[in-house]
């Protein structure tokens, strides 16, 4: 193995994956090149980075990493360069694509864990086995599951389809963080759904009641869905540290009780007044009050991005540093790990179920927000309902993880938007239900039997560790 600094190393990484890539494209068609390329350049990753001691020393996490690391470049730098393709020449967006996996699988090789590629490894197999299924299901209902699959990614790849699926991610993602931050304390919010309808239906009424000026007019209105969805949500909370009413139960109800609120102030005698046939919603929000989307024409799309998925990439990080940079996230983590040992140690675990059910709340509370602001600019009967039970499958799919969450919402999004096509087809659009059941279900088994054997692992592990250093004070 050649041993370089970093920089030298990703330099002529990035080279030889963009040069291979340009020159293969010659004769190959550019989404074989780029693979092709991409996968030369993550194995010169590997000669050019150094072996190291302890675990990057160990014979699984040589086989495995780079696996998966050049398997995650190639998905990036083709992601990146059909993105690319949309508004620059095909000789152009590839080589780039080339580069931007190149680097990035030089990065992943030198930064991925053994356990953290073992999940990984598990989502990928989890996939497999649900399009497996999928395609099954379809050969036993006459239909062609390659003609299906097909007619689902050509269709899910034009420009207005990628716009509808960010947007629909945007909410899904929203949804899915604040899932995870119940879920991180073993808390299980189920509550979301009711909790976003609520507070896009109270944020929509006072939005629509005033006009103020530019900037504090969205800023009142997302304020008022945070604070109804964190006091909803800190309802729950309170029931479970005073009473020890279960979570699961209070939020199922209290979700009831929502929807009979909403239901209640919906109508023309109290916040609504009629829109459209058929459809009562409340006063439209005046422009001021408008978060403008984001042109989408460089990619050729006739829609606009959300603005507020800017506000979930906020989220997102946020959410990150909040678990993984503060006392607080230290202390919330270790609570869901082990509430006797947190408590032991000076943390008020009842104090950490309240604040995180509200905090679960507050984030639920800015789901709606981007539709809400983005576009229908009113809530009616016919607001997008369901997202809370969504964002549960998408957190569990993302294993909490902000990243995972991000992509899961993405795929989410895709098979939802995707499977609009085949009703032309005559072919049952509900495969797409198939697939997401499927693969939730095969995520939560392979993951947990790889986690069982990651951990042996990593016992086997400090079992070496503490051989070798006995060894060597005898």
């Amino acid at each position: 193995m050649i041993t370089s600094t970093p920089a030298v190393a990703a330099a002529v990484t990035g080279v030889v994956g963009v040069a291979v890539t340009a020159l293969l494209d010659l004769g190959l068609i550019a989404p074989v090149a780029l693979a092709i390329g991409v996968a030369v350049a993550a194995a010169c990753a590997a000669l050019l980075g150094p072996r190291g001691s302890g675990e990057a020393a160990s014979p699984l996490h040589r086989r495995l990493v780079p696996l998966v690391a050049g398997a995650l470049a190639i998905l990036l730098g083709l992601l990146t360069a059909v993105i690319a393709d949309l508004w620059l020449i095909e000789p152009v967006a590839y080589p780039l694509g080339a580069l931007v996996g190149s680097l990035l699988g030089f990065w992943l090789h030198r930064r991925l864990g053994t356990l953290l590629s073992l999940a990984i490894s598990a989502v990928a197999i989890a996939g497999v086995l649900a399009f497996a299924l999928t395609a099954l299901v379809l050969l036993v209902t006459g239909v062609d599951p390659v003609y299906t699959f097909g007619r689902m990614l050509s269709y899910g790849s034009q420009p207005d389809s990628i716009v509808t699926i960010i947007n629909t991610a945007t909410t899904y993602y929203l949804s899915a963080v604040a899932v995870a931050i119940g879920f991180k304390m073993k808390l299980f919010n189920i509550g979301v759904d009711g909790q976003y309808r609520l507070a896009a239906l109270l944020a929509a009424a006072v939005g629509g009641a005033w006009v103020l000026p530019p900037g504090l007019h969205q800023f009142v209105i997302i304020l008022v869905a945070v604070a109804v969805g964190g006091f909803w949500a800190g309802i729950a909370g309170y029931l479970k540290v005073t009473r020890g009413v279960s979570e699961v139960i209070s939020t199922i109800m209290l979700n009831s009780i929502a929807t009979g609120i909403t239901a209640y102030l919906l109508s023309t005698d109290r916040l609504a007044i009629e829109i459209g046939t058929n459809n009562v919603g409340t006063p439209p929000i005046p422009e001021s009050g408008w978060i403008p989307g984001i042109p989408a024409g460089f990619m050729g799309a006739n829609r606009e991005i959300f603005g507020l998925s800017l506000l979930a990439v906020a989220v997102g990080v946020g959410y990150w540093l909040l678990l993984n940079r503060t006392r607080f996230g230290f202390d919330l983590r270790a609570t869901g790990q082990s509430a006797t040992a947190a408590q032991a140690s000076g943390v008020d675990v009842k104090k950490m179920v309240l604040i995180s059910m509200v905090i679960s709340g507050m984030v639920a509370g800015l789901v709606g927000m981007p539709q809400l602001l983005g576009d229908s600019h009113y809530y009616a009967l016919d607001f997008p309902t369901g997202l809370g039970f969504t964002g549960i499958a998408i957190a569990l799919l993302g294993r909490n993880h902000p990243v995972g969450i991000a992509l899961a919402a993405l795929f989410w999004g895709f098979l939802n938007h995707s499977a609009q096509i085949l009703d032309i087809d005559g072919i049952p659009k509900e495969i797409a239900v198939v697939t997401q059941a499927t693969i939730v279900l095969t995520v939560v088994v392979v993951y947990e039997i790889v986690h069982r054997w990651g951990r042996r692992y990593e016992q086997q592990q400090v079992g070496k560790e503490l051989g070798r250093v006995k060894v060597a004070t005898s």
